[in-house]
């Protein structure tokens, strides 16, 4: 069960640069920059599209952070 999304891989890879902290599922510290498939591979597909949405709706600024509960927190930054 794919979703679909309105913005493909390649525009938000070109536009936003991807850095995670936190706790992975696994228990190891997380300090990475990853790209649209590794943030997936971490939170799943729906979630990322949910935050990438979030990302583009805030103009005004140049980061948007988001968090999760489970203590991982994803930082968009616009190139």
């Amino acid at each position: 069960m794919a979703s679909v999304s309105a913005y493909p891989s390649s525009y938000i890879n070109r536009n936003y640069l991807i850095k995670v902290n936190g706790l992975s599922p696994s228990g190891d510290k997380l300090n990475v920059l990853v790209g649209v498939s590794g943030a997936i591979a971490l939170i799943g597909e729906e979630l990322f599209y949910k935050f990438v949405g979030r990302a583009e709706r805030d103009i005004q600024h140049d980061i948007t952070h988001c968090k999760l509960r489970r203590g991982i927190k994803f930082s968009f930054y616009r190139k």
